[in-house]
């Protein structure tokens, strides 16, 4: 990631600097430590990149992967390169399928 690195997520918040980026990314990866993206489709123009495909994981509010939290959605991705590196990160996908496991577990 740059330095200025921006990362939207798939309800349109945004986190700017590469720190506060990682630091969201250790919390997803502790709420979903399974995560994965699927690619069907790759698109390149340029800078921009566009990845087409899944998202998948497992929600764990306790650290243990249960079968029964696990989901899996439809998204896409949109990178901006700069100099090598990401410079943005945008997510487009169905948060429900996640969001009803957190629900069940509260």
């Amino acid at each position: 990631m740059t330095p200025e690195h921006r990362s939207v997520d798939s309800l349109g918040k945004m986190v700017e600097g590469r720190d506060n980026a990682r630091a969201v990314w250790v919390g997803c990866f502790r709420m979903v430590p399974d995560y994965a993206i699927s690619l069907e489709e790759t698109v390149c123009s340029g800078p921009v990149v566009i990845l087409l495909g899944g998202a998948q994981g497992t929600y764990t509010p306790d650290g243990w992967l249960k079968a029964e939290n696990s989901w899996e959605t439809p998204a896409a991705f949109r990178a901006v390169i700069k100099d090598g590196k990401v410079s943005e990160w945008r997510v487009y996908a169905d948060n429900e399928p996640m969001k009803k496991h957190m629900k069940g577990s509260m």
